[in-house]
């Protein structure tokens, strides 16, 4: 059987990442695949000689072996906040407000827009702020003024029902990717950047990087303050402008295999993050060493659903087919 990259190259280009190694992972391991809804990728069935089993791709659940109760509250970023703090697991805090009168009636007080307001006043005017069931990086970003956080609702109403607001916090962002306790990868992220061509200026640019967000369904981005003062300076050719913010693949960052410096620390944090939520799959998201304190762990957020075309891109096929194989067995299909 040939590589994940020769895989792919048969397959369609729209076809989604999960199918297509749910497809490669079945023909590694002798079970059969079905695609069955007209050659999306969106619904397929894997079957052995003894069972079948449909799966989704897309916005869908792909790891079955993470229940949904576990899965809705690590989807839920307050939620997940609530339980961690509980376990006595540090996180960034925050709180959570409605952009919308809708249910306003079911729900407690202190949860409106106008009360977003008093708390950003509380953080001194500078929070961090994403959708409170966001994924992708999508709308998560620093917020320094009223001004720009009247603009961010507006914008993010538009889409959103409902928004984590955050205390700022900086160090190194990590991910550690655990099936059950055993840590599959530990990768720290990087900032994504845009590429000078001696040509463009700074805001053409940062537009460009915008539209490939913006195609990828992810919200653009707001120019900090310090792009603000260069956004008509050429960008040299072959120098990088980092776009501060977020971190994630699907906004434009990247990912390194690599460990923390206080490794057993993150990972036993991690361990005990997915437990508490009940999480069999987990990618636990975390700052490290804040205020250059490498044993100053916070947890940012736990995905019950992560993306791993991380590992397709850095050539380790050999940790997807580890991470199928965990969710075929699970679900009875292979023998453990």
């Amino acid at each position: 059987m040939g590589s994940l990259q020769e895989f792919r190259s048969g397959k369609p280009s729209t076809y989604p990442d999960q199918t297509i190694y749910a497809e490669y992972a079945c023909s590694q391991f002798q079970l059969e695949f079905q695609e069955i809804n007209g050659g999306t990728g969106l619904v397929f069935n894997v079957s052995s000689p003894t069972k079948s089993l449909c799966f989704g791709a897309g916005r869908c659940s792909w790891f079955p072996q993470n229940n949904a109760t576990a899965s809705s509250l690590a989807s839920d970023k307050y939620f997940t906040n609530l339980i961690l703090g509980r376990s006595g697991i540090p996180t960034l805090g925050g709180e959570y407000f409605f952009l919308h009168d809708r249910h306003r009636a079911h729900r407690a007080a202190g949860h409106e827009r106008s009360d977003a307001l008093e708390y950003f006043r509380t953080l001194d005017g500078s929070a961090f702020v994403k959708p409170l069931t966001g994924s992708r990086g999508d709308f998560a970003q620093v917020i320094r003024g009223e001004a720009l956080l009247t603009v961010y609702l507006d914008e993010v109403s538009r889409y959103y029902d409902s928004i984590l607001m955050q205390p700022v916090f900086s160090g190194h962002e990590y991910r550690i990717f655990l099936l059950d306790d055993d840590v599959v990868y530990s990768a720290r992220k990087h900032t994504p950047s845009v590429l000078g061509n001696g040509i463009s200026t700074i805001r053409d640019l940062l537009a460009e990087h915008d539209a490939a967000l913006r195609l990828r369904g992810v919200s653009s981005v707001t120019p900090t303050a310090s792009h603000a003062e260069v956004l008509e300076t050429v960008l040299p050719r072959g120098e990088r402008l980092a776009v501060p913010g977020r971190m994630n693949l699907s906004a434009g960052g990247t990912m390194v295999l690599e460990a923390p410096h206080a490794e057993q620390a993150a990972i036993a944090q991690a361990r005990q993050a997915a437990r508490a939520l009940g999480l069999r799959v987990a990618a636990v998201d975390m700052f490290t060493d804040i205020g250059s304190a490498p044993e100053s762990i916070r947890l940012i957020e736990v995905n019950s659903n992560p993306s791993i075309r991380f590992l397709e891109d850095c050539g380790r096929s050999d940790l997807i087919l580890k991470i199928w194989h965990h969710t075929l067995s699970a679900m009875g299909l292979l023998d453990v």
